[in-house]
């Protein structure tokens, strides 16, 4: 799960490699290789695992599943309104940040306060626990429920999961031409 979160939207939707992202590589190549040399392999093994560990099963990695997975048919996103947001940076507002996605996390409870008649009527949640049950023994909700759906941008129309899938595997099984 850490790599598909991590690595989907490259495939999914990939962008332009900016120099900053490359800077940013470079700084981190240069940090993990200093902690190696000064502290050993140890070191980073640890960074490693506490990656897994932040997001495996447990109560704040609920909201991996709780952003994006069809718990309710009609509504692609959620929010949580827990007190976990406090020390997740707001992170459960969601729908919140996807409406105005350039407002920083400390200001999104703000954002539902202001404008509490558009977003007191959707569907919520207040515990990421309750989601990580629900999707573990709702037999309507699994791993295939993630919210996926054409895009286009621009002129362009971006396959859905199914259709790449499908493109892939036209491709795979196309007989190779004889020149």
């Amino acid at each position: 799960m850490p790599l598909l979160y991590s690595f989907r939207p490259i495939f999914i939707l990939p962008k332009a490699i900016h120099l900053l992202e490359i800077v940013n590589l470079i700084i981190a190549f240069m940090f993990n290789s200093l902690m190696f040399y000064f502290f050993g392999g140890k070191t980073l093994s640890y960074f490693l695992l506490s990656t897994a560990l932040g997001l495996s099963l447990h109560p704040i990695s609920g909201h991996f599943i709780a952003e994006h997975y069809v718990f309710q048919q009609g509504y692609e996103t959620y929010s949580y309104y827990g007190p976990l947001n406090a020390i997740t940076y707001n992170v459960g507002y969601h729908n919140e940040h996807h409406d105005f996605p350039y407002i920083p996390g400390r200001n999104l409870p703000k954002v539902r306060k202001i404008a509490a008649e558009y977003y007191d009527y959707l569907p919520s949640y207040t515990s990421w626990i309750k989601v990580l049950y629900d999707f573990v023994t709702n037999d309507n909700v699994g791993p295939w429920a993630r919210m996926t759906r054409p895009t286009k941008i621009g002129h362009i129309q971006v396959p859905s999961q199914q259709e790449y899938e499908q493109q892939l595997q036209n491709t795979v099984n196309q007989p190779k031409k004889q020149d």
